[in-house]
């Protein structure tokens, strides 16, 4: 068994932090960036319809994400805090259920898409231009590549909860180097075109798979994580704690589903142009999505284990810091965002109406980081510590509910930049909403005095 009681006992809080959320950003970060990598090679083509076609495909395989995160987040929760209890057989069990569900849903996700896509395209936005494009993106990445796909993002989550985030950010950092590479031979050299970049996706997160395979067979008896089918159960409410957890971030990815296909629809009324500039704007947002969840969510195992131990005072000290760190990365982002938002545009696509459209969609997007840094950090606080109402309602507020009438309310008044402003919306009440559930929770925790404050 891997000792990691220094890190998470011992350890200066800081350099903690560091050791764990390093990692988990450049994981994150190269997993948005080989996303962003398909829609710039892609980009190089200078067609609008296939720029666009990658857009409107975001939403299902953002699902896959969402998967990964329901056993993944959910399970690295659970096995943290058994950790933090010395619960070793109860943490192997966690983990093997989590391995094996995470699989069998994502392979029956990947072969519903298969035989419902003269439903799923349309309802996507695809146009007679966008079809055909759509189509053999999606079945390369959602229906061939789904079982690796999410294996990749569950499995990186699961070492995490022990400390192995170096491990784990550069099998997720693997796989984006690799799509990277691979990306300009399959749609230059090979000639597939938008084919070409979904193949180099669902090849980098095979290999990337078998890589975390790999980690976890050479560590089998340092680790609790393991994918031995005898340890999977269905029993000591392991499937209950994992899903409760993990589902806000399986319902994020599914309201932002929701609110991005209505989205795409609506920017499909105006043009190409339209939904590619959306859709390079939604790119960098994901990307400063990305930064958020992997400061906030890379101490998860810290917070849990602490919490668990109740070792409430180095928690406090975690939680303080780590916002601190997270809040000062979101402003520096948005800045640079705002006042380089030509050039960043300029960046995937030389199409002067896609790049005029891209700039003003990102201007609005980039200043939902401080806010989203905000909401982030307190659905992860409430995720550590196994709560579970808290993280649902922040879930289902931030994308799919409040942002949608706002978008048809815009749309109607403004036009397509008005649909832009939805988002910032619908993130603000998101903010305020997560202060407010938060302050009772802490209000509690010093009544009790499981947090000193400093």
């Amino acid at each position: 068994m891997r000792d990691n009681q220094y890190l998470y006992e011992k350890m200066p809080v800081s350099k903690a932090i560091v050791s764990l959320v390093i990692p988990t950003v450049i994981s994150q970060l190269i997993t948005v960036i080989y996303n962003m990598a398909d829609t710039f090679f892609i980009g190089q083509l200078n067609d609008p319809s296939q720029v666009a076609a990658a857009t409107l495909c975001m939403p299902p395989f953002i699902l896959l994400t969402g998967i990964a995160n329901l056993f993944g987040i959910g399970g690295s929760s659970l096995i943290s805090r058994c950790l933090g209890k010395g619960e070793m057989d109860k943490a192997k069990r966690t983990a093997s259920f989590c391995i094996w569900s995470a699989a069998g849903v994502a392979l029956v996700y990947g072969l519903s898409f298969l035989f419902l896509k003269p439903f799923v395209l349309p309802i996507l936005g695809a146009k007679a231009t966008t079809y055909d494009h759509c189509f053999s993106y999606l079945f390369w990445t959602v229906t061939v590549g789904a079982v690796p796909t999410v294996m990749n993002a569950c499995l990186a989550h699961l070492i995490r909860a022990e400390g192995l985030a170096k491990q784990a950010g550069f099998g997720v950092a693997l796989g984006g180097v690799l799509n990277i590479v691979l990306d300009p031979i399959f749609i230059f050299i090979f000639k597939m075109d938008i084919a070409g970049a979904a193949i180099a996706t669902a090849l980098s997160n095979v290999i990337a798979m078998l890589y975390f395979a790999v980690i976890i067979y050479r560590l089998k008896n340092e680790t609790v994580i393991t994918a031995s089918p005898s340890y999977f159960t269905w029993k000591q409410g392991i499937p209950k704690e994992v899903c409760v957890v993990g589902l806000p971030n399986l319902i994020m990815n599914l309201m932002g589903i929701l609110s991005n296909t209505i989205l795409n629809n609506m920017m499909s009324s105006y043009s190409d142009a339209a939904i590619a500039g959306m859709g390079i704007a939604k790119k960098i947002d994901m990307l400063t999505f990305a930064v958020s969840i992997g400061m906030t969510q890379g101490v998860i195992s810290l917070i849990g284990y602490s919490y668990a131990a109740k070792n409430y005072k180095r928690m406090n000290r975690v939680i303080k810091t780590n916002s601190a760190y997270t809040m000062t990365l979101a402003v520096v982002t948005t800045l640079f965002l705002f006042f380089c938002a030509v050039p960043v545009s300029r960046f995937f696509i030389a199409d002067e109406a896609t790049v005029a459209y891209g700039q003003r969609f990102l201007k609005i997007l980039c200043l939902i980081c401080p806010m989203q840094a905000v909401t982030m950090m307190v659905i992860t606080i409430f995720q550590a510590i196994g709560k579970q109402t808290q993280p649902l309602i922040l879930s289902f507020i931030r994308k799919g509910t409040v942002d949608v009438p706002f978008m048809f309310l815009m749309n109607w008044f403004v036009g397509a930049v008005g649909v832009a402003w939805a988002t910032p919306i619908a993130e603000l009440c998101a903010c305020l909403v997560s202060v407010i559930l938060f302050i009772p929770t802490f209000k509690s925790l010093l009544n009790l005095g499981r947090i000193t404050v400093q």
